[in-house]
């Protein structure tokens, strides 16, 4: 301790005085000892002045204490300096608290700054949060991300310190507004959704129930066009929900698998039993085009006409070699022709083997309508007299071209 009963005294009547500026005030008596045990006492007091005012100067100093109350406190303590009863350099602790307030009033302006400064970042920051949460609730579509969005928004909202009460419930009431659009918005969007696959649903009941029934027809080129058409619709249709979308595309999908699966098979048969009739029908072709038409023109027709009745009741060949068969058969049948022009030509009328044949034909006809008319078969005589008739008419055309 330093010696502050320096800067005092203690008269004979026991007054204790300390010195101060130019001169000395009375600070109290002393009476119950010797006047060095008075000054001693008295020091101790302002001492305990000077202990405190290390304390505050050591927390201002480390910025430990908030440097308002410490400037309150300075002044407090210069204050009381005035009438304290104490012995010690009043002067010198009065410069010090002196400092030590400008100190402190200097500091108190740093963290005034440095507390508007915080308060205008946080103002700052939570405008910036509440303007995000007014855009996603006026535009946003990405309903999840945004709400999730929000979520996180009301989380740094309530880390953030350091706003005047006022400001604060200002920008909350813009934020639980944005939140409320938001909610109310996206609960329109998804009631409107459901109507939507509602209406979705219904329109793709009514595809996939005529696919099932199409599913059993065995009209291949007209169902395969309108199964196509179908899907088709079913994807410029809007979806449903995803359960329901799931169950009808299943079965839409198995009633087309159903159609095609079986066309698949038939059509695969009909081509196994075209590509035997294409053998069959080149065999018939083979002994056609062999037949010897310069030796006897009339057998080389009748052999003809066997395999051509052979020919039809084959059936069908694949398309792509329809055309080339019937036209070679054609020719076999042009030269035939041909060579039993040139036959006719050549002998006498009576000795015509086509003639003849033909009016065997006839014969055959009026005997086949005898039978008829004995049978008393009004059918038979029908047809009989037809048939007659016809070969007549074709056996006067050739006696006359002859």
């Amino acid at each position: 301790m330093n010696d502050w009963t320096s800067f005092g005294r203690i008269d004979a009547d026991g007054t204790v005085y300390v010195k101060a500026g130019d001169g000395e005030r009375a600070v109290g008596s002393w009476q119950a000892g010797t006047p060095e045990e008075g000054l001693a006492h008295y020091a101790r007091r302002f001492a305990d002045l000077v202990t405190e005012v290390d304390l505050v100067a050591a927390r201002l100093g480390a910025g430990a204490a908030d440097a308002q109350q410490s400037l309150a406190t300075v002044k407090r303590l210069r204050a009381s300096l005035a009438d304290a009863a104490v012995v010690g350099d009043i002067d010198g602790l009065a410069a010090r608290l002196d400092k030590l307030a400008a100190d402190a009033e200097t500091k108190a302006g740093e963290a005034k700054a440095a507390r508007e400064a915080a308060r205008a970042e946080a103002v700052a920051r939570k405008t910036a949060l509440v303007e995000e949460a007014e855009k996603l609730a006026a535009e946003s579509t990405g309903w999840k991300a945004a709400g999730d969005r929000l979520k996180t928004i009301l989380d740094e909202w309530k880390s953030i310190r350091g706003i005047d009460k006022r400001t604060d419930g200002e920008l909350w009431k813009r934020f639980a507004a944005a939140r409320d659009g938001f909610t109310r918005r996206r609960g329109a969007h998804f009631a409107s959704l459901d109507s939507q696959r509602k209406e979705a649903q219904g329109a793709k009941d009514v595809l996939v129930a005529e696919a099932e029934t199409l599913s059993a027809s065995e009209d291949w080129g007209p169902t395969a066009a309108r199964l196509k058409e179908l899907m088709t619709e079913w994807k410029a249709a809007p979806r449903a929900s995803k359960e329901a979308e799931q169950k009808l595309w299943e079965r839409f999908r198995a009633a087309q698998d159903a159609f095609f699966s079986r066309r698949s098979e038939v059509f695969s048969a009909r081509d196994s039993e075209q590509k035997a009739n294409l053998t069959a029908k080149q065999e018939l072709l083979t002994r056609a085009e062999a037949l010897d038409v310069d030796a006897d023109p009339a057998l080389a027709q009748k052999q003809l006409r066997e395999i051509q009745g052979q020919w039809h009741e084959v059936g069908r060949v694949p398309r792509e070699a329809m055309t080339g068969l019937d036209r070679r058969l054609r020719a076999v049948d042009e030269r035939i022709r041909q060579a039993m022009d040139s036959a006719w030509r050549r002998v006498d009328p009576s000795d015509n083997p086509l003639l003849r044949q033909m009016r065997e034909q006839v014969t055959e006809a009026e005997q086949r309508l005898e039978r008829a008319r004995a049978a008393g078969d009004a059918r038979r005589v029908k047809e009989a007299e037809k048939a007659l008739a016809g070969k007549r008419q074709f056996l006067a055309l050739a006696e006359k071209a002859d």
